[in-house]
C-alpha cells in the first residue's frame, strides 16, 4: 500500500474489485497451484490487504516491508510449500495459462533446471513476453538457502535475483520461449506502478471483459492490434531495472 510512484495501488479498484482480487481470481483458473498466500509487509498502512486475504479466504503473511526475501520466505513456510510460482501483485492481468506454460516447462524438465522463467535474463536473452506477465518457478529449498546466506540489500528487496545474477554459475537457469502468439513487434506494458499504467489497464480490463470474461494474454494483444492508440497511456513509464544482470 505505500508504493512510492502508486500508493495504495493493489487495492485500487476496477469494476468494484480491488486488482489484487482480480488477480487472486485469475491466479485460481491455474492447473497446477495448490495454494495461494499473499506475502504482505507488517506495516499497519497494509492492514487493508489482509482484510481482503480474510475475505476472500487467502491466507496472507506478513513480515518485513525492506526484507521482501525474507517475507516471501516466510510466506512459503507458513503453508508448507514446497515449490514456488512467483508473481508480484502489480501484474494483475496475469494470464493462468501463461502461468501454467512456465510450470510445466519446470514439471517437465524436472531436475534438470533449477530456476525457470520467461523473463528473459538468462544467458542475456531478451525479453518477449510483455512486462506484467512475470513468472518464476523454483524451489522453497532454494530460496530458503539463498535467504540464509545473502545480506545484499538488492537480493533482499528482488525476491529470486540472486539465483540469475550472483548464483548463476551455481544454479541451472531455464528461459521458457514465449510462443508467436504471445509476442508483437510493439513494447506491451501491462503492469501496475503508475497512474499511467492504471489508466491503460482499466481500460483493457474493461474493454476485453466484454469480449471474454476469462480473457487471457492472447485476447489482451488482439484487442490493442485494433487500439494501438491506447498504448500511449503508459508507453513512457519507466520500468524499474536492477544493477549488473
Amino acid at each position: 500500500m505505500t508504493s512510492t510512484r502508486l500508493p495504495g495501488k493493489v487495492l485500487m479498484e476496477i469494476g468494484g474489485k480491488p486488482v489484487l482480487q482480480i488477480l487472486i481470481e485469475r491466479l485460481k483458473r491455474s492447473k497446477y497451484i495448490n495454494e495461494i498466500v499473499i506475502a504482505s509487509t507488517d506495516n499497519k498502512a497494509d492492514d487493508p490487504i489482509e482484510l481482503l486475504g480474510n475475505k476472500l479466504n487467502i491466507p496472507v503473511f506478513r513480515g518485513s516491508e525492506e526484507d521482501v526475501l525474507g517475507r516471501v520466505t516466510g510466506a512459503v513456510e507458513s503453508v508448507k510449500g514446497d515449490l514456488i510460482v512467483e508473481v508480484t501483485g502489480d501484474c494483475p492481468l496475469m494470464d493462468p495459462e501463461v502461468m501454467d506454460k512456465v510450470i510445466e516447462e519446470y514439471l517437465n524438465q524436472f531436475p534438470e533446471y533449477d530456476y525457470v522463467t520467461n523473463i528473459g535474463y538468462v544467458e542475456n536473452q531478451v525479453r518477449e513476453i510483455p512486462i506484467g506477465m512475470d513468472i518464476r518457478v523454483f524451489t522453497f529449498k532454494d530460496l530458503k538457502h539463498i535467504s540464509e546466506i545473502t545480506d545484499d540489500p538488492e537480493d533482499r528487496e528482488h525476491v529470486s535475483l540472486y539465483f540469475f545474477r550472483t548464483g548463476k554459475d551455481k544454479y541451472k537457469l531455464l528461459n521458457v520461449k514465449t510462443p508467436d502468439e504471445w509476442k508483437r513487434d510493439y513494447n506491451v506494458r501491462i503492469a501496475l506502478d503508475t497512474a499511467e499504467d492504471f489508466q491503460f489497464i482499466e481500460k483493457v480490463y474493461t474493454e476485453v471483459s466484454k469480449i471474454n470474461p476469462e480473457f487471457g494474454l492472447k485476447d489482451i494483444l488482439n484487442f490493442l492490434d485494433e487500439n494501438k492508440d491506447l498504448l500511449k497511456l503508459n508507453s513512457q513509464v519507466i520500468q524499474k531495472t536492477v544493477s549488473n544482470l
